[in-house]
């Protein structure tokens, strides 16, 4: 963060200063857990469903921290606001525009939006100094706790906008405006609380509408919900996907055994071979995204191609593939889940598992809403008909799984329905063999990476986690 006096926060964010050292410079990170305070830090006291933050205001205070961001005095030097995460958003607001020369690059979508981040900053990096987020920090929380990273030095602040509503990413870009605003894809993800795909879209196409005229709108040609949000920004478009007409597509795709991709990257200024570090089919569209924002950063083909080439996974739990001594291969999806990115993990595995045994443990997909059982059914026809040698579903909320995949009469596999984690990973336990290729996938709330944890440490469920 770039140094501020308390005064000056209290400024930003329409709050007052309070207690001694009102003059006190914040210098070090803006922080929601005391424990990360470091000297200079400015301790933002959230108050939470079980924890308030402003009881840990004096630990803050004792380990360093230049001030507390809150709502009520603390006995120490502090920015009293009505609320400390608006305020947030506010602060982080008044930063940006004290950094006039650093480019915000946003990315939205169904699925693939952390991925797809995470590739970007990666390539981009190479043109400067960048900044981003790590993780899902896409909130009204994690977002400004990102920009307020940046410093007078970063040149690309990458964040990542998701939304569980209308308006939302319109308030993320009223905290950071995007110069270069990047839609992926619009799919069922949250349905159940929007209501239908085209409510979803509207919703995503907020990002667009932010981004001014003489930025671009990077939309997905082969989605045409996403494809038609360029009637509702005043950017420049820049297309990218698999459809020949796009500005930035890929031409020539395979996958090697271990479904890397490898693909030629074709842009109006030439092409160049790129070779995929990432697993499964759908990280190509990703790649393409990122290789589209490049080219808004005066890269060029190879210099892109390269950096795509070069780059890794750099968020837990998606797509992490690691192979056991005996030879089993664990792919570990486990971050969250959704019908789109569901069926391409279980593709993904299958291609690994050519002439091996592939299993699938699955749990919930949540927030379908009325579609929640139809949708999981079709999950479990997927992974039957892509010949997985069994299916392990895991928890109620998923056990129409098992009745898709059952449907699925030229299936031959095992199916295996258990309540927990636990269940799952004494299930997989008796069942796989050497050179087995196992792909764990669910929403959050089934808490499956605790599940490849164990499959890979040889531990009891949750040694690891």
């Amino acid at each position: 963060m770039i140094p501020l006096p308390l005064a000056t926060i209290a400024e930003l964010t329409g709050g007052v200063a309070h207690g001694d050292g009102a003059d006190a410079v914040v210098r070090g990170p803006v922080v929601i857990d005391s424990r990360a305070v470091e000297p200079g830090a400015l301790f933002a006291a959230l108050r939470g469903e079980r924890v308030d933050g402003h009881d840990f205001a004096a630990a803050a205070l004792a380990a360093g921290a230049a001030g507390v961001l809150a709502e009520r005095p603390v006995g120490g030097p502090a920015v009293v606001v009505d609320d400390v995460r608006a305020a947030l958003g506010r602060l982080a607001a008044g930063v940006l525009a004290r950094l006039p020369g650093t480019t915000v690059i946003a990315v939205t979508g169904s699925a693939g939006k952390t991925s797809t981040k995470d590739l970007i900053a990666q390539v981009v990096g190479r043109a400067g100094p960048t900044v981003w987020p790590p993780g899902s920090f896409n909130n009204e929380i994690g977002l400004p706790l990102t920009v307020l990273r940046a410093e007078e030095s970063t040149r690309h602040l990458v964040l990542e906008m998701g939304a569980r509503g209308a308006g939302h990413i319109a308030y993320l870009t009223g905290i950071a405006r995007p110069r270069v605003g990047v839609v992926l894809n619009v799919g069922t993800a949250h349905v159940g609380e929007f209501g239908s795909r085209e409510k979803i879209a509207e919703a995503k196409g907020e990002l667009v509408e932010a981004v001014p005229a003489d930025g671009a709108a990077v939309l997905n040609a082969d989605d045409p919900l996403v494809r038609a949000m360029a009637a509702r920004t005043r950017a420049r478009v820049v297309t990218f996907g698999r459809s020949a007409g796009a500005d930035v597509r890929a031409a020539d795709e395979r996958m090697d055994d271990t479904g890397r991709p490898r693909f030629t990257l074709v842009t109006p200024e030439g092409s160049a071979p790129v070779e995929l570090r990432l697993h499964g089919a759908h990280a190509v569209l990703n790649a393409l995204a990122a290789a589209a924002v490049a080219r808004e950063a005066g890269m060029g083909v190879a210099e892109v191609a390269a950096a795509l080439s070069d780059a890794a996974p750099a968020s837990r739990w998606r797509m992490e593939v690691t192979e056991r001594p005996d030879g089993v291969t664990v792919v570990n999806d486990a971050y969250n889940a959704n019908p789109e990115s569901m069926r391409a993990a279980i593709d993904a595995a299958a291609h690994m598992a050519r002439g091996r045994r592939a299993w699938a443990v699955l749990g919930e997909m949540a927030e379908l809403g009325p579609s929640s059982a139809a949708e999981h059914a079709k999950i479990g026809q997927h992974v039957a008909e892509r010949g997985f040698a069994g299916l392990v579903v895991v928890g109620g909320n998923a056990a129409a799984m098992a009745e898709g995949a059952e449907r699925v009469g030229s299936w031959t596999g095992e199916c295996v329905q258990v309540d927990d984690v636990g269940a799952a990973v004494t299930a997989l336990r008796e069942r796989l063999r050497p050179r087995d290729v196992v792909l764990v996938k669910g929403s959050r709330v089934a808490g499956l990476e605790r599940a490849a944890e164990a499959l890979l440490s040889g531990g009891p469920e949750g040694d690891r986690a």
